[in-house]
Protein backbone atom coordinates (compact mmCIF):
# COMPACT_ATOMS: atom_id res chain seq x y z
CA UNK A 1 0.00 0.00 0.00
CA UNK A 2 2.85 2.02 0.56
CA UNK A 3 4.36 1.86 -2.86
CA UNK A 4 1.55 2.54 -4.36
CA UNK A 5 1.85 6.14 -3.12
CA UNK A 6 5.50 7.13 -3.48
CA UNK A 7 4.90 11.21 -3.48
CA UNK A 8 2.77 11.23 -0.64
CA UNK A 9 4.54 13.94 2.62
CA UNK A 10 5.63 11.55 5.00
CA UNK A 11 3.41 13.71 7.10
CA UNK A 12 0.68 12.25 5.42
CA UNK A 13 2.03 8.96 4.80
CA UNK A 14 2.85 7.90 8.59
CA UNK A 15 -0.14 9.44 10.07
CA UNK A 16 -2.07 7.10 12.62
CA UNK A 17 -5.31 5.28 11.73
CA UNK A 18 -6.41 3.98 14.92
CA UNK A 19 -5.99 5.18 18.23
CA UNK A 20 -3.58 2.75 19.41
CA UNK A 21 -1.57 3.69 16.64
CA UNK A 22 -1.18 7.38 18.15
CA UNK A 23 1.94 8.15 20.39
CA UNK A 24 1.10 10.70 22.92
CA UNK A 25 -1.26 11.82 25.47
CA UNK A 26 -2.36 8.39 26.68
CA UNK A 27 -5.47 9.65 29.31
CA UNK A 28 -6.81 11.92 26.84
CA UNK A 29 -6.44 8.14 23.66
CA UNK A 30 -7.64 5.94 26.76
CA UNK A 31 -10.81 8.77 27.87
CA UNK A 32 -12.15 8.93 24.21
CA UNK A 33 -11.63 5.22 23.35
CA UNK A 34 -13.93 4.64 26.61
CA UNK A 35 -16.32 7.28 25.08
CA UNK A 36 -16.45 5.14 21.96
CA UNK A 37 -16.52 1.88 23.42
CA UNK A 38 -19.35 2.93 25.65
CA UNK A 39 -21.37 5.13 22.73
CA UNK A 40 -21.30 7.59 25.02
CA UNK A 41 -19.57 10.68 23.11
CA UNK A 42 -19.42 14.09 23.54
CA UNK A 43 -19.30 16.84 21.41
CA UNK A 44 -15.08 17.62 21.95
CA UNK A 45 -12.60 20.23 21.96
CA UNK A 46 -9.24 19.79 21.33
CA UNK A 47 -6.72 22.53 22.36
CA UNK A 48 -3.05 23.09 22.16
CA UNK A 49 0.09 23.87 19.84
CA UNK A 50 0.16 22.58 16.04
CA UNK A 51 1.88 19.05 15.11
CA UNK A 52 0.77 17.47 18.71
CA UNK A 53 -2.07 15.06 17.22
CA UNK A 54 -5.48 16.61 17.45
CA UNK A 55 -6.38 16.51 14.16
CA UNK A 56 -4.40 12.90 14.10
CA UNK A 57 -7.09 12.03 17.04
CA UNK A 58 -10.37 12.69 15.89
CA UNK A 59 -10.07 11.57 12.43
CA UNK A 60 -8.69 7.72 14.16
CA UNK A 61 -12.71 8.10 15.92
CA UNK A 62 -13.84 8.17 12.93
CA UNK A 63 -12.55 5.58 11.49
CA UNK A 64 -13.12 3.46 14.28
CA UNK A 65 -16.49 4.18 13.88
CA UNK A 66 -17.48 4.27 10.67
CA UNK A 67 -16.43 1.89 7.83
CA UNK A 68 -14.80 3.43 4.63
CA UNK A 69 -17.72 3.14 2.77
CA UNK A 70 -19.93 5.17 5.67
CA UNK A 71 -17.00 7.36 5.69
CA UNK A 72 -18.29 10.59 3.06
CA UNK A 73 -21.66 10.46 4.12
CA UNK A 74 -21.46 10.58 7.93
CA UNK A 75 -18.58 12.72 8.54
CA UNK A 76 -18.15 16.20 7.67
CA UNK A 77 -14.57 18.05 7.95
CA UNK A 78 -13.94 21.81 7.28
CA UNK A 79 -10.42 23.42 8.09
CA UNK A 80 -9.04 27.28 7.86
CA UNK A 81 -8.88 26.73 4.12
CA UNK A 82 -12.50 26.20 3.44
CA UNK A 83 -15.39 29.18 4.02
CA UNK A 84 -16.83 28.49 7.22
CA UNK A 85 -18.39 31.88 7.84
CA UNK A 86 -21.92 32.19 9.40
CA UNK A 87 -23.64 31.70 5.86
CA UNK A 88 -21.90 28.14 5.45
CA UNK A 89 -22.69 27.24 9.29
CA UNK A 90 -26.10 27.95 8.56
CA UNK A 91 -26.19 26.69 5.20
CA UNK A 92 -23.80 23.19 4.60
CA UNK A 93 -23.26 22.63 8.31
CA UNK A 94 -27.11 23.04 9.41
CA UNK A 95 -27.95 20.48 6.18
CA UNK A 96 -25.26 17.95 7.41
CA UNK A 97 -26.79 18.14 11.00
CA UNK A 98 -30.33 18.30 10.22
CA UNK A 99 -30.19 15.24 8.10
CA UNK A 100 -30.44 11.85 8.63
CA UNK A 101 -28.15 8.54 6.60
CA UNK A 102 -30.81 5.27 6.12
CA UNK A 103 -27.47 3.82 6.17
CA UNK A 104 -25.84 3.53 9.63
CA UNK A 105 -27.92 4.84 12.98
CA UNK A 106 -26.38 6.44 15.31
CA UNK A 107 -24.69 10.10 15.28
CA UNK A 108 -22.84 11.91 12.47
CA UNK A 109 -19.44 13.48 12.97
CA UNK A 110 -18.45 17.04 11.77
CA UNK A 111 -15.15 17.86 12.67
CA UNK A 112 -14.41 21.97 12.43
CA UNK A 113 -10.72 21.92 11.96
CA UNK A 114 -8.68 25.29 13.18
CA UNK A 115 -12.05 26.69 14.70
CA UNK A 116 -10.06 29.51 16.62
CA UNK A 117 -10.25 31.06 12.90
CA UNK A 118 -14.59 31.22 12.99
CA UNK A 119 -15.70 34.41 13.13
CA UNK A 120 -17.80 35.14 16.42
CA UNK A 121 -20.69 35.36 14.32
CA UNK A 122 -20.51 32.25 12.65
CA UNK A 123 -19.55 30.48 16.39
CA UNK A 124 -22.61 32.26 17.62
CA UNK A 125 -24.43 30.61 15.24
CA UNK A 126 -23.25 27.09 15.69
CA UNK A 127 -23.90 26.78 19.40
CA UNK A 128 -27.57 26.55 18.47
CA UNK A 129 -26.71 23.89 16.33
CA UNK A 130 -24.79 21.92 18.94
CA UNK A 131 -27.75 21.88 20.60
CA UNK A 132 -30.66 21.36 18.47
CA UNK A 133 -28.88 18.44 16.53
CA UNK A 134 -27.33 16.79 19.52
CA UNK A 135 -29.56 13.38 18.81
CA UNK A 136 -28.09 13.10 15.09
CA UNK A 137 -24.53 14.96 14.83
CA UNK A 138 -21.62 15.24 17.35
CA UNK A 139 -19.32 17.74 17.20
CA UNK A 140 -15.37 18.28 17.59
CA UNK A 141 -13.55 21.24 17.48
CA UNK A 142 -9.85 22.11 17.14
CA UNK A 143 -7.93 24.70 17.45
CA UNK A 144 -4.65 26.23 18.29
CA UNK A 145 -5.95 28.73 21.11
CA UNK A 146 -8.73 28.13 23.40
CA UNK A 147 -9.36 31.65 23.98
CA UNK A 148 -10.58 32.39 20.66
CA UNK A 149 -13.76 29.95 21.38
CA UNK A 150 -16.44 32.01 22.76
CA UNK A 151 -17.60 30.55 26.52
CA UNK A 152 -20.49 29.46 24.89
CA UNK A 153 -19.13 26.77 22.87
CA UNK A 154 -16.61 25.91 25.25
CA UNK A 155 -19.58 25.13 27.57
CA UNK A 156 -20.88 22.97 25.36
CA UNK A 157 -17.76 20.78 24.94
CA UNK A 158 -15.65 18.41 26.67
CA UNK A 159 -12.08 20.12 26.12
CA UNK A 160 -8.83 17.72 26.16
CA UNK A 161 -5.41 19.83 26.01
CA UNK A 162 -3.08 18.16 23.65
CA UNK A 163 0.56 19.35 24.82
CA UNK A 164 3.81 19.38 23.03
CA UNK A 165 5.07 15.56 22.43
CA UNK A 166 8.31 14.85 24.52
CA UNK A 167 11.45 13.49 23.58
CA UNK A 168 10.32 9.66 24.38
CA UNK A 169 6.98 10.47 22.60
CA UNK A 170 8.67 11.55 19.32
CA UNK A 171 12.11 9.14 19.39
CA UNK A 172 10.43 5.86 18.83
CA UNK A 173 7.66 7.25 15.95
CA UNK A 174 10.82 8.70 14.38
CA UNK A 175 12.86 5.94 14.39
CA UNK A 176 10.01 3.65 13.27
CA UNK A 177 9.67 6.35 9.84
CA UNK A 178 13.68 6.22 9.37
CA UNK A 179 13.51 2.29 9.53
CA UNK A 180 10.33 2.62 6.97
CA UNK A 181 12.11 4.83 4.61
CA UNK A 182 15.75 3.81 5.26
CA UNK A 183 17.28 6.81 5.78
CA UNK A 184 21.31 7.55 7.03
CA UNK A 185 20.23 9.44 10.37
CA UNK A 186 22.90 10.23 13.00
CA UNK A 187 22.05 10.43 16.58
CA UNK A 188 23.08 14.36 16.80
CA UNK A 189 20.57 14.24 13.94
CA UNK A 190 17.82 12.78 15.75
CA UNK A 191 18.53 15.68 18.68
CA UNK A 192 18.36 18.11 16.75
CA UNK A 193 14.89 16.95 14.62
CA UNK A 194 13.61 17.13 17.96
CA UNK A 195 15.41 20.61 19.50
CA UNK A 196 14.15 22.35 16.22
CA UNK A 197 10.27 20.56 15.99
CA UNK A 198 9.94 21.75 19.96
CA UNK A 199 7.11 19.25 20.37
CA UNK A 200 5.86 19.34 17.08
CA UNK A 201 5.68 15.77 15.48
CA UNK A 202 4.68 17.34 11.83
CA UNK A 203 7.57 19.40 11.84
CA UNK A 204 9.74 16.34 12.98
CA UNK A 205 8.75 15.02 9.68
CA UNK A 206 8.86 17.44 7.60
CA UNK A 207 12.00 18.76 8.03
CA UNK A 208 13.52 14.48 8.24
CA UNK A 209 11.78 14.38 4.54
CA UNK A 210 13.47 17.91 3.67
CA UNK A 211 16.88 16.61 4.35
CA UNK A 212 17.11 13.37 3.60
CA UNK A 213 16.20 14.22 0.55
CA UNK A 214 18.80 17.20 0.01
CA UNK A 215 21.76 15.63 2.15
CA UNK A 216 23.30 11.85 2.09
CA UNK A 217 22.79 11.77 5.59
CA UNK A 218 21.14 13.53 7.89
CA UNK A 219 23.67 14.77 10.64
CA UNK A 220 23.23 18.00 12.97
CA UNK A 221 24.83 20.03 10.41
CA UNK A 222 22.43 19.03 7.66
CA UNK A 223 19.81 19.51 9.97
CA UNK A 224 20.40 23.29 10.32
CA UNK A 225 21.50 24.10 7.30
CA UNK A 226 18.19 22.34 5.96
CA UNK A 227 16.30 24.99 7.71
CA UNK A 228 18.25 27.88 7.22
CA UNK A 229 18.79 27.98 10.93
CA UNK A 230 22.24 29.07 12.35
CA UNK A 231 24.30 25.90 13.62
CA UNK A 232 25.53 25.56 17.23
CA UNK A 233 29.31 25.53 15.63
CA UNK A 234 28.30 29.32 14.13
CA UNK A 235 27.03 30.70 17.26
CA UNK A 236 29.89 29.50 19.77
CA UNK A 237 32.35 31.20 17.16
CA UNK A 238 29.55 34.52 17.83
CA UNK A 239 29.90 34.47 21.02
CA UNK A 240 33.86 34.23 21.40
CA UNK A 241 34.18 36.88 19.08
CA UNK A 242 31.63 39.23 21.04
CA UNK A 243 33.46 38.56 24.05
CA UNK A 244 37.23 38.78 23.06
CA UNK A 245 37.62 40.42 20.14
CA UNK A 246 37.46 44.32 19.39
CA UNK A 247 34.03 46.14 17.80
CA UNK A 248 35.59 46.30 13.75
CA UNK A 249 36.53 42.88 14.07
CA UNK A 250 33.76 41.16 15.41
CA UNK A 251 31.12 42.95 13.65
CA UNK A 252 33.15 42.06 10.20
CA UNK A 253 33.47 38.50 11.04
CA UNK A 254 29.24 38.35 12.15
CA UNK A 255 28.32 40.48 9.14
CA UNK A 256 30.45 37.87 6.78
CA UNK A 257 29.02 34.84 8.20
CA UNK A 258 25.05 36.55 8.11
CA UNK A 259 26.30 37.07 4.09
CA UNK A 260 27.93 33.20 3.93
CA UNK A 261 25.68 31.19 5.71
CA UNK A 262 22.25 33.59 4.78
CA UNK A 263 21.57 33.80 8.71
CA UNK A 264 19.00 36.20 10.35
CA UNK A 265 20.26 38.86 13.28
CA UNK A 266 16.89 37.21 14.59
CA UNK A 267 17.76 33.82 14.49
CA UNK A 268 21.23 34.62 15.93
CA UNK A 269 19.49 36.38 19.05
CA UNK A 270 17.36 33.60 19.59
CA UNK A 271 20.33 31.11 19.59
CA UNK A 272 22.53 33.37 21.41
CA UNK A 273 20.15 33.83 24.20
CA UNK A 274 20.06 29.82 25.08
CA UNK A 275 23.61 29.72 25.08
CA UNK A 276 24.42 32.68 27.50
CA UNK A 277 22.89 31.04 30.39
CA UNK A 278 25.76 28.55 30.23
CA UNK A 279 28.04 31.37 30.77
CA UNK A 280 29.29 32.11 34.39
CA UNK A 281 28.22 35.78 34.44
CA UNK A 282 27.66 37.88 37.33
CA UNK A 283 23.78 37.99 37.27
CA UNK A 284 23.65 41.89 37.13
CA UNK A 285 25.48 41.83 33.91
CA UNK A 286 23.20 38.51 32.41
CA UNK A 287 20.20 40.61 33.21
CA UNK A 288 21.83 43.66 31.02
CA UNK A 289 23.02 41.70 28.51
CA UNK A 290 19.55 40.17 28.57
CA UNK A 291 17.79 43.04 28.96
CA UNK A 292 19.47 44.92 25.92
CA UNK A 293 18.75 41.50 23.42
CA UNK A 294 15.49 42.09 23.96
CA UNK A 295 15.07 45.47 23.28
CA UNK A 296 16.54 44.80 19.75
CA UNK A 297 14.61 42.08 19.10
CA UNK A 298 11.31 44.39 19.34
CA UNK A 299 13.03 46.96 17.33
CA UNK A 300 13.85 44.12 14.58
CA UNK A 301 9.95 43.12 14.56
CA UNK A 302 9.51 46.74 13.99
CA UNK A 303 11.61 46.30 10.71
CA UNK A 304 14.36 48.37 11.48
CA UNK A 305 18.07 47.85 10.17
CA UNK A 306 20.27 44.75 11.26
CA UNK A 307 23.67 46.31 10.56
CA UNK A 308 22.57 49.47 13.19
CA UNK A 309 21.23 46.41 15.34
CA UNK A 310 24.30 44.02 14.80
CA UNK A 311 26.38 47.70 16.33
CA UNK A 312 23.85 47.52 19.13
CA UNK A 313 24.26 44.26 20.01
CA UNK A 314 28.07 44.11 19.70
CA UNK A 315 27.66 47.61 22.10
CA UNK A 316 25.95 45.63 24.38
CA UNK A 317 28.83 42.97 24.85
CA UNK A 318 31.67 45.33 25.21
CA UNK A 319 30.13 47.38 27.84
CA UNK A 320 29.47 44.48 30.09
CA UNK A 321 33.07 43.64 28.89
CA UNK A 322 33.97 46.44 30.34
CA UNK A 323 32.59 46.61 34.06
CA UNK A 324 34.08 42.93 34.21
CA UNK A 325 37.64 43.64 33.21
CA UNK A 326 39.31 44.42 36.18
CA UNK A 327 41.44 47.80 36.68
CA UNK A 328 45.04 47.59 35.46
CA UNK A 329 46.49 49.83 38.00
Amino acid sequence: MMKAKPNLPWVEKYRPNTLDDLISHEDIIQTIGKFIKEDQLPHLLFYGPPGTGKTSTILACAKQLYTPAQFRSMVLELNASDDRGINVVRGQVLNFASTRTIFKSGFKLIILDEADAMTNDAQNALRRIIEKFTDNVRFCLICNYLSKIIPALQSRCTRFRFGPLDFKQIMPRLEYVVEQEKVKVTEDGKKALIDLAQGDMRKVLNILQSAATAFPEVNEDSVYTCVGHPLKSDIMNILKWLLNDDFSTTFKKIQELKIQKGLALQDILTELHTFLYRLDLPPNSLIEILTEMADIEIRLNGGTSEKIHLGSLISAFHMIRSKLKPADD
